[in-house]
């Protein structure tokens, strides 16, 4: 029991997983689905504050070098050109619709990247991305517990 928590608590804090794969995951290796969508939650919430800060070390400490540079300008160019305009236009609800949609490459992390490129000030971005999370971690709880009733019931 608590390996497939701690896995989905993992799961659901990384960038690769995030709470989109953590709680699925979590429920089904039959675990509790309100524990498993509030460890899955939880987790890929706190790697918002998380993230943030690493951006901010990596930022002061290897902003001096070139190839660090290159390739921060590169990501953000990108970053800006795939949802910089569908942010920008509607701000906070942009943001927090880009990070709610369980789409690979919309999640919380994308969220912080986005935000930071596009200047969000930091707390509007923080309550968009959080909200972002809760409600893409609710459909993702939601679906796959009604799709597990229903395969139940076949």
């Amino acid at each position: 029991m608590w390996s497939e928590l701690l896995q989905t608590f993992l799961i659901s804090i990384s960038p690769l997983g995030e709470a989109r794969v953590g709680i699925p995951y979590g429920m089904l290796h039959g675990q509790n689905p309100v524990l498993v969508y509030l460890i899955g939650m939880g987790a890929n919430l706190l790697a918002l504050p998380f993230f943030n800060w690493l951006l901010d070390t990596f930022d002061k400490k290897l902003w001096r070098f070139t190839w660090y540079r290159k390739r921060s300008v590169k990501l953000m160019r990108r970053a800006k050109e795939g949802v910089g305009a569908s942010i920008k236009k509607y701000d906070f609800w942009g943001l927090m619709l880009f990070v709610m949609i369980p789409l690979p490459f919309t999640g919380a992390y994308m969220g912080v990247i986005a935000a930071r490129v596009l200047n969000v000030h930091r707390p509007k971005a923080y309550r968009a991305i959080s909200l972002g999370v809760i409600i893409s971690s609710t459909i993702i709880a939601a679906t796959t517990y009604l799709g597990m009733l229903g395969v139940r019931l076949l």
